[in-house]
């Protein structure tokens, strides 16, 4: 007798499938299985062979290197506005690894022991490639010399980011995570994002705020390769609603600032488990499909032999699952804004909502922390519009 409590497919179909999959099993015996694991084993180098090629590319390599990744998908406007205009500059080689979807909040996470996709994407100008995986994921495997031919860009830039990454945001953000992860391989790194509004911000924002934050870039770039970009840090600049309404660059210190978390209980009509359960199961999906038609052949000449053992099996499914004492629950969770009272007007937070671009220097190094935001400071002081050198003066 066959208990199905654990199954999440219909007691019937299970027993099928179990009949057809033994019968393949008995009739192809080992040497079907070598010869499964033959066409495995060809169809995994033949996968490879691509990712070895476009390790090559053919880019100009009297200029700079710069890589764009971002949190919020390779598609977004925010991305896509910054690298149509870093281009358009004509300074740089540009290449892109961004995720292929929305990871905007993934943190410092990383995909450890399972294979992610890169597939080649289209951004008119630069190099690019979506992933499926995390920001810290692309910005690990562009520096890491087995996806591009170089190893080591002059500058890594994340973003721009739909929505603050203020406070204590910075460590849930993804578009901060993926400046960090360069920073802590040694590469300078920025992070920019636009601080969104609902009802209030549009998709034109990104281009503003693209001609607001491209003088910084081609600052830092040009002060990188003199040798005079502050050192072990990664700048984390966060721009205005209203971009082309803005004070001024002004050099801030990461606040408290974080919103409220809150969970929200879902009810299970709303959350179609089982729905979610196939869609994320694909392989099981694709066995299903080429088993089908074996199993519903199988299915009919059983029910005709072995009526009262399917009824058997349906009978002690339905008693298992009216038995389960499992409970099961979903829930929601979204961020609330909240009021803040800190008033320091050095606060990130705070400076970002007075109308100024905030930028803010990261560190990794503890010790020399003061040192880097001190020089940090000084750098961004000199970025005031009327200091700034323009990109054509770069040696």
């Amino acid at each position: 007798m066959t208990s199905v409590k654990n199954n999440f497919l219909p007691p019937g179909l299970v027993s099928n499938l179990e009949e057809v999959l033994l019968s393949k099993k008995k009739k192809n015996g080992n040497n079907g299985e070598d010869d499964d694991d033959k066409k495995t084993d060809e169809k995994t180098d033949e996968s490879a062979e691509p990712s070895t090629s476009d390790s090559v590319d053919n880019s100009d390599n009297s200029k700079p290197i710069v890589l764009v990744t971002n949190g919020d998908g390779i598609d977004s406007p925010g991305l896509v506005f910054l690298v149509e205009a870093l281009v358009r500059e004509g300074l740089y080689n540009v290449h892109v690894c961004a995720p292929q979807s929305e990871k905007s909040v993934s943190g410092h996470s990383v995909t450890l022991g399972e294979t992610i996709a890169v597939n080649s994407a289209e951004i008119s100008g630069a190099t690019a490639f979506e992933v499926s995986g995390t920001p810290v994921d692309c910005v690990s495997l562009a520096l890491s010399g087995a996806l591009f031919s170089w190893s080591k860009p002059l500058l890594v830039i994340s973003g721009i980011n739909r929505g603050s990454s203020c406070g204590h945001h910075m460590f849930y953000s993804g578009v901060v995570a993926g400046a960090r992860e360069a920073l802590l391989s040694g590469v300078p790194s920025m992070s920019i994002s636009l601080n969104w509004k609902k009802d209030e911000s549009q998709e034109s924002h990104f281009k503003d705020a693209v001609s607001v934050c491209l003088p910084l870039v081609n600052a830092a770039i040009r002060d990188i390769e003199k040798g005079i970009f502050p050192k072990s840090c990664a700048l984390d600049i966060e721009i205005p609603t209203a971009p082309l309404i803005n004070k001024g660059f002004k050099s801030t210190k990461q606040s408290m600032w974080r919103s409220t978390l809150c969970w929200q209980a879902v009810s299970a009509n709303r959350h179609p488990s089982a729905g979610h359960f196939m869609s994320n199961q694909q392989s099981l999906g694709i066995q299903l499909a080429q088993l089908s038609r074996d199993a519903s052949a199988a299915g009919a000449a059983r029910r005709l032999t072995t009526q009262k053992k399917n009824v058997e099996i349906e009978s002690v499914g339905a008693a298992a699952k009216s038995n389960s004492n499992r409970v099961k629950k979903y829930f929601r969770l979204e961020f609330l804004d909240k009021e803040q009272e800190d008033t320091d007007e050095d606060l990130d937070f705070r400076a970002l909502e007075n109308g100024f671009v905030a930028v803010t220097p990261l560190s990794v190094n503890l010790h020399s922390e003061s040192d880097t935001r001190a020089a940090a400071s000084d750098w961004i002081s000199a970025q005031q519009p009327g200091n700034q050198e323009s990109p054509s003066t770069q040696s």
